[in-house]
């Protein structure tokens, strides 16, 4: 519904003084009306026409005709562009504010104003990122300059323009959007998109609203993997090409239509591919932007490293449908964060917070949600640095059992690391005080 038939449903009384409130609250002496109190909404209140509580005579009389009548034609797309323009303004001011992350804001609206993708409509920094930053600062100096102040674009906008983050076109802007290999050197695969970066990719997860772990989705991304471990590339970033979720989970639905062979052959498929994620010699990186539930949530942890959005949730919920984890939930959360936190999440199925689960080891940083893919790309490239086969050494022997077999499992490690070919080089180079070729041998 529009701001006046909305204003008039809530109580022109009410919305002046909120109008009133917030004028008064952002005053800043320099005569720049952030908030301002309009003067026919003052004069409808004075007459005692507040809308739906007296009769629906507000904005609207009882007939439908405008109290406030205008004395020219409206131009419709210019009102449509400065209140889009005006909205996205206001959330940009509140983000730089801090009182509430673009997520956030977006989640607002999307539940407060009905501005929902799947109909089309969409919340200010999504839409902002559709239409391309660069364009919305267009858009914005033009208004300024016609409208004054009220338009000025905001100093986040300016600066992610600035550093050629203009929004979907780009890759990122107040989120980050996949940009697949589009060459034809990579698998063919509908459901994870794999971008290349140099020696390091990101695997987008891109199975719909939800972003369920589904038997496609294993399918991908064991194709994804058996490509980026023959091809050279030396760390991968596990990301989801949703910006509101990571994944909400396995697709239930899907596993409970195969029989039970199949069932057990993709159970069977699925961790041995997770299992793989965690012992090679190619680092990964998940990079938690949103809701991880389940199998998601035990694809994160698969992973070599976890980093995750401020606004990222984490939870195994398996216990509330009366069944358990089946991802490798029950061994790799306990690894994590202690027996004693891992069984309470099991057993309770309460999510917790990306600050939680980095108190309790689940997640290694956890960083602002716009920072979040550059952060991951920088790990990755940190450790794509590194020699492969330690890499891997490292990988299987930590954690590995009791003490005893632990220390047997990092003796034998350690020989088969040092007498390697890599070994041999990180040492001549480190001693000729120059930067290591591996060759993973």
């Amino acid at each position: 519904m529009g701001p006046y038939f909305l204003i008039n449903l809530l109580g022109l009384d009410t919305v002046l003084h909120v109008a009133e409130h917030l004028h008064e609250q952002y005053d800043d002496g320099l005569g720049e009306d952030r908030f301002y109190v309009p003067e026919g909404m003052s004069k409808l209140v004075a007459e005692g026409k507040l809308g739906a509580k007296t009769g629906g005579d507000g904005f609207y009389a009882p007939d439908g005709s405008p109290n406030l009548p205008g004395d020219g034609a409206p131009d419709v797309e210019e009102l449509v562009e400065l209140l889009v323009l005006k909205t996205f303004r206001e959330a940009a001011l509140v983000l730089e504010e801090g009182v509430a992350t673009h997520r956030d804001i977006d989640f607002g609206m999307m539940a407060g104003a009905g501005l929902d993708p799947r109909r089309g409509l969409l919340p200010p920094f999504m839409k902002a990122d559709v239409d391309g930053l660069d364009s919305v600062l267009e858009r914005l100096e033009r208004a300024a300059e016609k409208h004054g102040d009220r338009f000025a674009p905001p100093t986040i906008l300016k600066r992610l323009v600035a550093q050629g983050r203009l929004g979907q076109k780009s890759g990122q802007g107040f989120y980050a959007y996949p940009q697949p290999d589009a060459d034809g050197s990579g698998p063919s695969t509908e459901v994870v998109k794999l971008e290349t970066r140099g020696d390091v990719a990101i695997a987008w997860l891109a199975n719909g609203q939800m972003n369920s772990i589904a038997p496609s989705v294993v399918e991908d991304l064991g194709k994804v993997w058996e490509h980026v471990k023959s091809s050279g590339i030396r760390a991968l970033v596990i990301a989801s090409s949703n910006p509101m979720l990571y994944s909400a989970g396995a697709d239930l639905k899907a596993f409970t239509t195969m029989d039970e062979s199949s069932g057990a052959a993709l159970l069977d498929q699925t961790h041995a591919l997770f299992r793989e994620l965690g012992k090679d010699g190619v680092p990964t990186i998940a990079a938690v932007n949103g809701l991880a539930f389940g199998g998601g949530c035990e694809l994160a942890m698969s992973c070599d490293v976890r980093l995750a959005a401020r606004s990222a949730i984490f939870g195994q919920p398996e216990i509330k449908l009366g069944i358990i984890p089946g991802f490798g939930g029950t061994q790799r959360l306990p690894r994590l964060v202690g027996e004693n936190k891992a069984l309470e999440m099991n057993l309770i199925g309460d999510p917790i917070s990306a600050e939680e689960a980095y108190e309790h080891g689940l997640v290694n940083r956890v960083v602002e949600d716009h920072e979040l893919l550059d952060t991951a790309l920088m790990w990755a490239r940190k450790l794509a640095e590194q020699a492969p086969l330690a890499v891997a050494q490292i990988k299987q022997v930590s954690g590995k059992g009791d003490l005893d077999e632990g220390i047997a499992a990092e003796k034998a490690g350690f020989a088969a690391v040092f007498a390697s070919e890599d070994g041999k080089e990180g040492i001549s180079a480190f001693l000729g005080k120059r930067k290591p070729r591996w060759q993973g041998k």
